[in-house]
């Protein structure tokens, strides 16, 4: 299983980022996916979650609204737009697969690459 997060840079408030993960090694299908953050002194967590089918999604509440999650299992990738961005969004973003995803939370990260770095800042 391997998973490549892109998409990273520095974005000014306010302003929109898109992340993508491409995944190999697998069929993207078999897993619930998600995105988690880290930032310095702080546990990773899940920012936004989708099931395999794409038919249910998880965000946190400092994102709700703001980022969309989406997957395109053909294509083996996830996706997320990130919009009215805010310097409390900044951090190394990293593409999961997970164990026991809901709608309540997106569960633990069971694969996961390397991550790409969002700095929100003016």
């Amino acid at each position: 299983v391997q998973l490549q997060a892109s998409g990273g840079g520095v974005v000014e408030p306010g302003g929109s980022a898109r992340l993508s993960c491409e995944a190999s090694g697998f069929t993207l299908d078999t897993y619930d996916m998600g995105w988690f953050r880290k930032v310095p002194r702080q546990e990773r967590e899940g920012v936004s979650c989708i099931d395999r089918n794409g038919w249910n999604t998880y965000y946190d509440r400092a994102v709700e609204g703001r980022f969309t999650v989406s997957r395109d299992n053909a294509k083996n990738m996830l996706t997320l737009q990130m919009n009215a961005l805010q310097p409390e969004d900044t951090g190394v973003y990293y593409c999961a697969t997970l164990y026991g995803f809901s709608v309540w939370g997106c569960g633990s990260m069971h694969h996961w690459g390397k991550g790409t770095l969002v700095t929100v800042s003016s």
